[in-house]
């Protein structure tokens, strides 16, 4: 049986337009990033974005928790190896600040790796150190 209220991917042009996942939290992140970029620019300690991001955050009421710790276990081994999350939004949206040369396939793993210890499906690695934001932005779904 066909589910008529199915959502069907719409064709524009020769692209597929598919529904992305927190589409509208994302898209309000990236905005406060954005904001972040316009008034500082590239070539800043991560350390900066990430308290800038913090504020801009509070500025436009997004709901988010900052260096979150995860959990690592390993077959019954609870490891308190530091690794901390820089940001999550309402609990839905992981968010990986970086301020690097150029992005690593190490630092797509690493979100990766966060969006699956804690089952979190969404996430942004947003690299402050580009002339253009928009050219920092990595989105990945698990």
């Amino acid at each position: 049986m066909i589910d008529m209220n199915r959502k069907l991917p719409i064709l524009h042009g020769n692209q597929l337009d598919i529904p992305l996942f927190e589409k509208e939290l994302t898209d309000k992140i990236i905005g406060a990033a954005i904001e972040v970029h316009r008034a500082l620019g590239p070539g800043l300690l991560e350390s900066a974005y990430q308290v800038c991001m913090e504020h801009e955050s509070k500025l436009q009421k997004l709901p988010f928790e900052s260096q979150v710790a995860i959990p690592l276990n390993y077959k019954g081994l609870a490891l308190n190896a530091g690794y901390k999350i820089d940001l999550i939004y309402d609990k839905r949206v992981i968010v990986e600040l970086k301020a690097v040369e150029t992005v690593l396939p190490v630092h797509e793993a690493q979100l990766i790796t966060y969006l699956k210890l804690t089952g979190i499906h969404v996430g942004l690695l947003i690299n402050f150190n580009v002339p253009v934001l928009k050219n920092g932005i990595y989105r990945r779904v698990l």
